[in-house]
Order: C-alpha cells, then structure tokens, then sequence
C-alpha cells in the first residue's frame, strides 16, 4: 500500500471519509513515496463558515470558562485514544519519523492539559481608584471567531496551541490548514467531533476546517469578523496577513521565519553539544522553524567539533520515516529540494564548502543528505531562512562578536548557547544578549515545551502562543469601575458642577 493509501485508510477509520473526495481541488499526498491518494474538494463557499462561526461565539461567550475547559478536556480524551492514529497519519502526511509524529500527537494532549487549568485562571486585577467609594478591576472577555491559518511542518500542533486556548477564552476557531497536510487537520476535527458529542451542549459551528488555497486565508484574514488571525508560516505570508488584517485594525498573531543559532564557546561539552546540534539541525529534515541553521563556534574548538559533526552526519539513517532507526525524512515537496539544492550552490558562490552531506538519495519522494557548510562570513545565503537541513558553520574571537554575529540576521525566534561559564551564560540572556522570543543555555533552539510563550521577534512576527499568559491574544481586556457611594466624584480633580 502507497503511503497516501495509508493515510487514507486511516482518516476513514477515524471517521473522516467518505464525501470528501473530489475529481478536482486541493491534492491529498504524502511526502515518503509521493503517492497521492486523491483531490479534495476545496470549501465551496466562505460567508456560511464565517456566519457559524460568528453564531457560535454569541452562544459560546455565555458558557463559563471552566465549563468551555470540560470540552477541551473531552478533546484530550479522544486525543489519548486515537493518538496512534493520527501520529501516524502525521508521519504520512508530513514526513515525520514515527517518534516525531507521536511527540506532535503528545503535544496537542499537554496543551489540552494546559488548557483545561486555564479555564479556572482567567485573571483579572482589582485596582485602587482616587475615588471615594469606587473599586476598579480588569477582567477579559471572549474576543470573537479566531481564524487559524496552519503550516505543514506541525500540521496539528499548532493549531491545537491556539485552539485548546482559543475554546476555553470563548473564542470559536476557523481553521485553514496548509493544502500541504489537509488529510490531518480532517481527522483531527472527527477526534473533536467525538468530544463534541460527548459535551452535548455545545453550539454548531466551534470548530470548523476550511479546505482550501491562498485565496481562502485572504478572504478569511480580511472579514472584520474574524477580530484575531493567527498565522504560522513564511515571512512573507506573514507581512501579506499582517498587512490585510491591519487595514481594518484587526489582531494578528504571527509565528513567522526563523534562523537560529548555536554559540558554542571554549568551555563547552562538545559531545553534548554535537548530540544538541545533531537533532536540532536534522530533526524534520530540517523543516522546524526552530531548526538549527547557523553554527558559531570559537576558533579554538571548531575544527573539533566540526570533525566530530562530520563523524556523526556520515551515519546518520536518511529513508522512509515510517521503518525503525530511520531519523531523516523526505522533504515536503519538490520545491523544497530545490531550494536545498539552490541555497548549497549560492553558499559555494558566496565562498563556502560542502565538507558533509548535500545530495539526494535516489528514490520516489525527496530525499536528501544533510549538509554542514563552512563559511567565511555570514553572507546572504547565510541570513536567509532556507527550509531545509543545511548548517552553516562560522569561527569567532571574541564573545561579543558572537552575539553580534548572532543577532545580525532578519529572523528573531531561537537561541542557544553552549557554555560552562556563568559569564558568558548570562551574558547571553541579558538584555543586551540574544534578540530572540527564544534564548537557551545547554540545550538546542529546538524542541519547546508548551508551558512557556512560543514565539519571536523581529522577522518572526512577535506573536506568541500556547503557555504562560499567551492566552490574553485571544481576550479583549476591559477596565471596570464601580461607584458604589451616592456621590460622583470626578477622576484627576476635575470640577464639573451643574
């Protein structure tokens, strides 16, 4: 069986086929071998979704937050349950090695978790007023239909940090997945349909996924609405939302380019840090956002740890995502091939050299072998995010020169550095140290946990998403005063007697 055909099989087991399947629309396949199990008809008409979703939200804004978290700890149930499934319909769809796939799967049930709390913690503050017999607070309301527009490489995560926070803030979710990965956002709505059922009371039209191209997340992204679009992808799709959204004062929450880098000093373990740079540069054939792009290692130790990188490149396992061992996957398509191929030639142009990996395995699908590069500057080539599993390896002097060369680049998500100096550590997280949302002492840029803000500055769009106080992008805050004497004393001393 074709891995499309797999993918199929599952998506009609999870309760997900059937009508569908189109003669025309958006093409339903799978990266492993490029086998297409069909077209899927793309949503024919918007204005519908976006009246349910407005209906929705009249109904839903009334049901206590913690009551609208017991339908987000349903969905965990059925997460639980079908987990398997739909890691593995991931790992079809995506490309992902079978661990990837089932980490995405967990990840969506940790932030379900996290959700749930949340519907209980929805704080607000009560402030002191000048007045006589007043109180003040601030409290957050629902905001409206939220719009998610998703990438391929985290088909579900990502719409589930916003969604599971989305739902419990009141807020109905509009979902318009990547045409790249359209079968898992399907099967992720039959698992939410489950907990939908079992919720009972919930109004139609709270999750809704629209199948669909560029043109459907631009209708989307300009109805006023839709008061907040959270949109995970390219720089620039992002400025494109941004700017659609911004002409009619809407909210965008945008997770956007990423161009991370490792800073590896004099002191640094290098076998830890070559397992670190292993995973976070490969890891999803090099198509996180949180990938490892940019490698700075002190002129010291480079051409030590760089000898040990090449030792571990040459093994690493390149196939099919599905067979055990295998840790690098296909790329997504073949545009991504060649963009992998481009970057490499542009790097040589610029004066790099290929010292690892850099051509294609041949097979169905887009194979490739990562590849290590070493510059002589931080050119170009270097300062664009090219989606694809190719590190860029510059020397430094000094530590200063380290941040700098760290920072000078568009793209402001993830951070790291790898030390045993407490100096240099916290100079790297001071104010004056890494510009990114992101910023690591001993670990890689990849790989978050959902309990902290996710996101970035800069060319990264300064959204931010699942944990911490991320929940307040999908509130409207509001300043409440009570006066609850029989006078009417006016604010700042103001005398207004009539």
């Amino acid at each position: 069986m074709t891995a499309a055909n797999e993918a199929k099989a599952i998506l009609e087991r999870l309760g997900a086929g059937g009508p569908i399947w189109s003669s025309d629309g958006i093409e339903a396949r799978s990266p492993i071998d490029d086998s297409t199990a069909g077209r899927l008809a793309e949503t024919p008409d918007l204005e519908p979704v976006v009246v349910r979703a407005a209906e929705a939200f009249r109904a839903w804004r009334r049901i206590p937050a913690p009551r609208r978290g017991e339908l987000v700890r349903l969905f965990g149930e059925e997460l639980r349950a079908a987990k398997a499934d739909l890691a593995r319909l991931v790992t079809l769809e995506a490309g992902k090695v079978v661990s990837e796939g089932l980490g995405e799967v967990q990840e969506m049930i940790d932030v379900c978790d996290f959700a749930v709390g949340l519907s209980r913690q929805l704080y607000g503050l009560t402030l002191p007023s000048e007045r006589p017999g007043h109180h003040m607070r601030e409290t957050w309301q629902p905001l409206g239909p939220v719009l998610v527009i998703s990438a391929f490489n985290f088909p579900v995560a990502v719409w589930a940090w916003n969604a599971c926070l989305a739902l419990v803030c009141g807020d109905p979710v509009i979902w318009k997945p990547s045409e790249k990965t359209p079968l898992t956002a399907l099967a992720t709505q039959a698992v939410f349909q489950r907990a939908l059922d079992r919720f009972g009371d919930a109004p139609d039209g709270l999750s809704q996924v629209v199948i669909g191209g560029r043109d459907a997340g631009e209708a989307l992204a300009a109805d006023p609405r839709i008061p907040l679009v959270s949109a995970t992808g390219s720089t620039r799709m992002g400025k494109a939302v941004a700017q659609t959204v911004a002409a009619r004062l809407g909210r965008s929450l945008l997770e956007l380019g990423g161009n991370n880098a490792m800073i590896v000093a004099p002191s640094a373990d290098l076998d830890m840090a070559v397992r670190a740079i292993a995973f976070s540069a490969v890891g999803t054939c090099g198509q996180r956002c949180t990938s490892l792009r940019r490698l700075l290692v002190h002129e010291s130790v480079a051409d030590a740890l760089v000898a040990r990188l090449r030792a571990a490149y040459e093994t690493l396992p390149v196939g099919d995502p599905r067979e055990d061992g295998v840790l690098v996957g296909p790329l997504i398509d073949a545009d991504a091939g060649e963009a992998f191929e481009a970057a490499l030639a542009q790097a040589v142009e610029q004066g790099g050299e290929v010292i690892a990996g850099g051509g294609r395995l041949d097979r169905d699908g887009v194979y490739v072998r990562p590849a290590i590069v070493r510059m002589p500057a931080q050119t170009a080539v270097v300062g664009h995010e090219t989606f694809a599993p190719i590190l860029y390896v510059l020397t430094w002097s000094d530590f200063d020169q380290a941040v700098e060369m760290q920072n000078a680049v568009p793209q402001g998500l993830s951070s790291c550095v790898f030390t045993d100096s407490v100096r240099e550590a916290e100079r790297f997280l001071s104010a004056w140290g890494s510009d990114c949302g992101i910023a690591n002492v001993n670990i890689g840029p990849s790989g978050a946990e959902i309990g902290g803000a996710f996101g970035g500055e800069k060319d990264t769009g300064g959204g931010r998403e699942s944990g911490s106080d991320a929940w307040k992008a999908y509130m409207r805050r509001q300043t409440q005063t009570v006066n609850f004497s029989r006078d009417l004393p006016l604010a700042q001393g103001v005398r207004f007697d009539v």
